[in-house]
């Protein structure tokens, strides 16, 4: 039976959900019975201080955990974070097992619904690297952010709050202003939930009126597929 990895702990409270998204969806397709998955947790701290300070140590910190997942026994793998794709192809390169892009079955998932812009919510790493306009460029999908205040707010309450377990109304709310200014001023028809716990603060098929891709559910979906085949 194909075995599936994730490279979890980034934060703990997403890949919590990854697990539970993973068995419901294995399990609405196979009653009675669970996925074999290995999960390798990782410091989120430390990532995020090697994402800033030091990609080439950020690289290897994935890998290394990669080589693990693949050492007991997983056929492929899933970064559960957005921010790690900032140096997904050259993971993916040296990887010793197919690794599932967060990055590129969102991509998927905006062409099937003709979505043309969208705005682009997480990190202050996932929204000012170029992988998220880059990938959905080849589909001719424009990538927005918001403006350089608003994605520092964003990134100080993902890392200050999300991270760590904390969702509040006050936060909920201020996101979804933010989404309805870039709505009205930037003509935007869709949001990227960026970031693996977004969907646990917006967690509405839509936002301020606007279609949400729950990059997690997504993620989750393409990853019980290649678990079935």
């Amino acid at each position: 039976m194909t075995r599936l990895g994730l490279v979890g702990g980034l934060g703990p409270e997403s890949t919590i959900d990854y697990y539970r998204r993973i068995i419901d969806a294995w399990r609405s397709r196979n009653p009675g019975s669970a996925p074999p998955i290995v999960i390798d947790s990782l410091d989120v701290n430390r990532a995020l201080w090697l994402v800033e300070h030091d990609m080439p140590g950020m690289v290897e910190y994935f890998l290394d955990s990669i080589h693990r997942l693949a050492a007991a026994g997983a056929d492929f793998a899933a970064l559960t974070a957005n921010t790690a794709h900032i140096a997904f192809d050259e993971i993916a390169a040296r990887s010793p097992i197919p690794l599932v892009s967060i990055v590129e079955t969102t991509a998927r998932e905006a062409e099937r619904r003709g979505l043309r812009r969208l705005v682009l919510l997480g990190t202050r790493f996932t929204m000012e690297a170029p992988f998220y306009p880059d990938v959905f460029g080849r589909s001719d999908i424009t990538v927005i952010t918001p403006p350089e205040s608003e994605r520092a707010w964003v990134h100080e309450r993902y890392v200050g709050e999300l991270l760590v377990g904390k969702f509040t109304d006050q936060t909920r709310k201020e996101l979804l202003a933010i989404v309805a200014r870039l709505r009205d001023s930037e003509g935007i028809d869709g949001v990227i939930l960026g970031g693996t716990e977004l969907p646990l603060i917006l967690s509405s098929i839509e936002v301020s009126k606007l279609p949400a891709l729950d990059t997690t559910a997504l993620h989750v979906a393409a990853l019980v597929e290649r678990l079935h085949t």
